[in-house]
């Protein structure tokens, strides 16, 4: 830099500039935080705003969309999502737009968008609410035809939802939609039983937060109630209540893969894989079948067979029809004692309410095969490391217990034996009550230590 430059620069440096030059960077920083914190409201506003203009979706009108479908004869399209999260984002706006895949078959259907869960009628609808994404295929008379949207614990959605899968279950939709009056003794499963309470915001915990409708007139997000709130104000509900979380609400909506079939996101129902030593390998299914019904129910989506494991009894024998080769195959699903429980949930976002209850905001991962080697830790043995320690409110409890990241729990209430971070929160919501503490003993820095974890 030259000499003169240098001097310019030392004389317009003046202390006045530098604190204008710090008032600057100040309201910068506060502008951007504020933005941040504004950014759910804009995205949900401009959501609104845009796909009114575009005139071709129903917006936030379930009753408005009935009556065009009953003018029109056509099925219903009832899309559900939740505009602030971004999981999902990309599918949701190929639909939005009507992707060139999906175009012709959606123009078949009436099209309604709805972007909350106040007033939503739990008897009607349920799917897996840690989704930002759900689709349901309907007869005027609210009949469902199927279900499509699912969530896994793989991080890309595309592995899951695909908009050929979305085409193929439209089609099938549009085909059980002409066959009506014949089929629609075997929908009746596909609706569902009543839940502790008829809509959302009825449940005590979010009962005088929310009313039945957003108000956009005022901050919209937060009179907002979002889908994974349902999940989690329904264990509250037995929570509180001093009662045991149902495994159905628990293990909520498992995947196929959790009795060894793996779907093929880009079909409406087949089989891309069996896994070996499986009861479903057992019960002879394999790669390549189209699974045309299970339970009794027609199956037109990987979410179709998701509502029949999620009302399956604990023990069960499912039986299926798939087509295979072009013939119609009679089959059994075998679901033995404890198949609900293989599921993980650590990956789901209402499992952030589950660690407040059982380990006080602590995230918890299994050791690898070195990590226990070093520690000296057999492979039956238990081995879960703290990866995260909440810092607020009742996520604090195992901070202020004095937890801490990298302790690695070694024994709960004297056992020892291997476990995950969802069969250690499953466990303590089982057998440990709210008010009560575990003892954890836990490994740090060498040393055996033994904290009290609240259970809340």
């Amino acid at each position: 830099m030259s000499r003169t430059m240098s001097s310019v620069k030392a004389r317009s440096f003046t202390p006045s500039t530098a604190r204008t030059f710090l008032i600057v960077v100040s309201v910068l920083a506060l502008s951007s935080t504020a933005f941040a914190a504004n950014d759910r409201e804009t995205k949900v506003r401009k959501d609104k705003a845009d796909v009114e203009a575009d005139d071709y979706w129903i917006y936030n009108d379930l009753p408005r969309g009935v009556a065009e479908a009953k003018k029109s004869g056509k099925p219903l399209l009832v899309v559900f999502r939740c505009i602030p999260c971004d999981a999902c984002a990309k599918f949701d706006e190929q639909v939005v737009r009507r992707d060139p895949v999906v175009r012709g078959l959606m123009d078949r259907y009436v099209p309604v968008r709805i972007v909350h869960a106040n007033g939503m009628d739990l008897s009607q609808f349920q799917f897996d609410f840690d989704q930002s994404f759900a689709a349901f295929l309907l007869n005027a008379d609210l009949t469902i035809y199927g279900r499509f949207g699912t969530k896994s614990q793989r991080e890309d959605e595309s592995q899951d939802m695909t908009m050929e899968g979305f085409a193929r279950t439209l089609e099938a939709g549009l085909k059980l939609h002409e066959r009506f009056p014949q089929v629609k003794a075997s929908l009746t499963a596909k609706r569902a039983e009543l839940m502790p309470v008829k809509s959302p915001e009825q449940f005590p915990t979010l009962k005088g937060k929310y009313d039945d409708r957003i108000h956009y007139e005022g901050n919209v997000v937060q009179s907002c109630i979002h889908c994974h709130q349902v999940r989690e104000a329904e264990r509250r509900h037995y929570r509180d209540a001093k009662k045991s979380i149902p495994d159905q609400s628990l293990f909520a909506f498992p995947m196929p893969a959790t009795v060894g079939i793996q779907m093929d996101a880009t079909q409406a129902a087949r089989i891309k894989s069996v896994a070996d030593d499986s009861s479903a390998a057992r019960d002879g299914f394999r790669s390549g079948d189209e699974l045309v019904s299970l339970a009794g129910q027609p199956i037109i989506s990987i979410a179709d067979v998701q509502w029949v494991l999620h009302n399956a009894r604990d023990v069960d024998v499912l039986k299926a029809i798939v087509k295979r080769d072009g013939k119609s195959v009679p089959l059994s699903l075998t679901l033995d004692e404890g198949w609900r429980r293989r599921q993980p949930i650590s990956f789901r976002a209402t499992t952030w309410d589950l660690r407040r209850m059982t380990t006080g905001g602590l995230v918890l991962e299994e050791l690898n095969d070195a990590e226990r080697e070093k520690h000296g830790i057999g492979d039956d043995s238990l081995a879960l490391r703290v990866k995260y320690v909440g810092q607020y409110n009742e996520h604090a409890a195992g901070k202020n217990a004095g937890f801490r990241k990298e302790d690695v729990f070694v024994a709960i209430n004297g056992e020892s034996s291997r476990m995950s971070e969802t069969d250690f929160i499953a466990r303590s919501l089982r057998s440990a009550p709210k008010g009560t503490k575990i003892a954890v003993k836990v490994l740090r820095e060498g040393k055996t230590l033994e904290l009290q974890l609240p259970m809340q």
